[in-house]
């Protein structure tokens, strides 16, 4: 059974594997991170860490039990309760729930754990798959999203109140 964690040093390398077997299929949907991303992945995930450490995001990976990660889930940008969710799952896993199932446990840590109230996503007009993702847990429509903000790619942004929804 999959686990859901917060994220931690030593899962840097499992974190990597995932990021580089699964660039490709990323960059269909989303801008490529580029290989600048990569050659200074070590000290990016280090800043991730301090972030976290600092209290203004909480990052989490679904690890599988053989330790490989299936995806990441990233509270970012808290403010006044307020946060963004960013997520990406394995090519392998797609499709099957597991994004809307962590998305939706993720909803539920964000209220009991960091004292969030509402969660905020953007995602490409061309990611269906995002879209339905964010509709099965709850969120709704509510904009546009400015390219500059999802990686030059015009999109929405979804919403989510976890005060009043379960």
């Amino acid at each position: 059974m999959p686990e859901l964690k917060r994220l931690h040093a030593d899962d840097a390398p499992a974190v990597l594997a995932f990021e580089l077997a699964n660039r490709a299929y990323f960059a269909a949907s989303v801008s490529d991170r580029g290989d600048e991303f990569f050659d200074q992945f070590a000290d990016r995930y280090s800043a991730l860490l301090a972030e976290q450490e600092a209290g203004i995001s909480a990052f989490y990976v679904l690890v599988a039990e053989d330790g490989s990660v299936l995806g990441r889930f990233n509270l970012y940008d808290f403010e006044d309760g307020t946060a963004e969710l960013g997520y990406r799952v394995a090519q392998h896993v797609a499709g099957r729930g597991v994004a809307t199932a962590t998305v939706r446990e993720l909803c539920r840590l964000a209220s009991a754990r960091h004292g969030l109230r509402t969660l905020r996503a953007g995602t490409s007009r061309g990611n269906a798959a995002s879209q339905r993702v964010l509709a099965k847990a709850g969120f709704v429509p509510v904009g546009p999203a400015d390219p500059v903000d999802l990686g030059g790619k015009a999109g929405i942004w979804y919403q989510r109140d976890l005060v009043l929804q379960p």
